[in-house]
């Protein structure tokens, strides 16, 4: 497992990444997992309370849906964060069914943790805010194409998402696309431009192979600065 501090806007992440253990398949997985988590965030003194993001990888559609609940259940109550989860076999170096990556908030004065549940609720969250933080669960549909999935939808329902909170793209830190692997990083980034008129500071396309349904082609997740607030920053 990697762990990794990152201090960015004046706050402190811990960021976790890795496979589970094989064996005894991907609920198994994913619980052994999360224990995993569990340990590193106690050796800093967090708790899984403090996770903001949590990133799912599976090598199949069914150990997707088996570690998602799993997921869910761990991940409940004070635990509530921003989800995105994604099939990508080619990720794995070992023979696990499951990773996952999962990034966690220090608490401090003034950072508690504030949940934005669909309507109706859903599995993922629609977004956490923590302090200046403002962190969207991963989005995605399925429409005929990529460009009608990203400009006719994703993205304005993201900026719709964003005026919730009074802020828009001028204020988005980062943009993370999970691009299909049968799609180029240069359509998804003409697609983006077309609908979006900032350019984010950190813009990055990854590659996967599926996702939580068929037909879908891209997730994308979104983490911005709340309105009033200032300046602008870089988080993973």
């Amino acid at each position: 497992m990697r762990v990794a501090i990152v201090d960015r806007l004046g706050l402190e992440f811990v960021e976790l990444s890795g496979e589970a253990p094989p064996g005894g398949g991907a609920e198994a997985e994913a619980r052994a997992l999360f224990e995993r988590f569990e340990a590193a965030l106690v050796a800093h003194r967090l708790t899984l309370a403090d996770t903001v993001r949590s990133r799912l990888f599976a090598r199949d559609r069914a150990a997707r849906d088996a570690a998602s609940a799993v997921r869910s259940a761990v991940l409940a109550g004070p635990a509530r964060a921003a989800t995105s989860s994604y099939i990508a076999p080619r990720l794995f170096s070992s023979d696990a069914a499951v990773a996952m990556d999962l990034i966690a908030l220090r608490s401090a004065p003034g950072l508690g943790k504030r949940v934005r549940e669909n309507d109706p609720p859903r599995t993922p969250c629609r977004w956490i805010a923590c302090g200046p933080l403002m962190v969207l669960s991963g989005q995605t549909v399925v429409l005929p194409s990529l460009a009608d999935q990203v400009t006719t939808d994703i993205l304005p329902r993201i900026t719709a998402y964003l005026a919730e909170e009074g802020t828009g793209w001028d204020r988005v830190a980062q943009v993370s696309c999970y691009l299909h692997a049968s799609e180029t990083a240069a359509a998804m980034r003409d697609l983006f431009r077309r609908v979006v008129p900032v350019f984010p500071p950190l813009f990055e396309v990854r590659f996967v192979e599926g996702y939580s349904a068929e037909g879908k082609l891209v997730e994308i997740e979104v983490t911005a600065l709340r309105a009033g607030l200032p300046g602008r920053t870089l988080l993973g």
